[in-house]
């Protein structure tokens, strides 16, 4: 039986580095389930690597056909934006064991969808201040870096993933990023274990 393992954490704690470095990590197996989006493509991002830009139309039609794992909108500075995860040919839980970066709340949709059993957390921590400081770092780099935006996802993180809101969702490890290479090996051990 496969599972699904989710990495979440607030923006900027890691997660896409550690998502990157599970996967190339051949002993584990991981295969990736790239999800999609209605936002704009990044600088440096690419279409069906870190997500498959869509629109709102396709979204609506994937509904239509019942195709929708789980869906989540967000209202930006820039519009509403939606990212869920397709029931597509990308998932066989009979073959493999799958990796993917998500919210609190697509973890809980996609956990409700396959089972509890077949989905597992992986919760990434680290400290606001560090983590601030790369998200600035990042859309500095940005041709036309949206700050407005930034700082409405670092506060609407402090809700997002409240203790409260952890413990309800059943998450009760926590990765610590402060050392990338040390939570990485722990996040490695974690998932190996489970999948022996």
């Amino acid at each position: 039986m496969g599972r699904i393992f989710c990495i979440i954490g607030k923006s900027s704690s890691g997660k896409d580095t550690i998502y990157k470095r599970l996967l190339r990590n051949y002993s584990l197996h991981l295969k990736k389930i790239v999800p999609y989006t209605t936002r704009p493509i990044r600088e440096g991002e690419h279409d069906g690597v870190e997500y498959h830009f869509t629109t709102t139309d396709e979204l609506e039609r994937l509904k239509g056909e019942n195709k929708i794992i789980e869906c989540r909108s967000y209202d930006t500075v820039y519009g509403r934006w939606y990212y869920f995860t397709v029931k597509d040919r990308q998932i066989d839980l009979d073959k493999n064991n799958y990796l993917i970066i998500g919210t609190l709340q697509s973890f809980t949709m996609t956990r409700d969808y396959f089972g509890k059993d077949k989905v597992i957390p992986v919760y990434v921590e680290l400290e606001d201040g560090e983590r601030l400081s790369r998200a600035l770092r990042r859309e500095k780099r940005q041709k036309e870096p949206r700050y407005e935006e930034m700082c409405r996802r670092f506060l609407a993180d402090s809700r997002d993933f409240s203790e409260e809101k952890l413990k309800a969702a059943g998450i009760d490890r926590y990765f610590y990023n402060r050392n990338l290479n040390e939570c990485t090996d722990a996040i490695i051990n974690y998932i190996a274990e489970l999948i022996r």
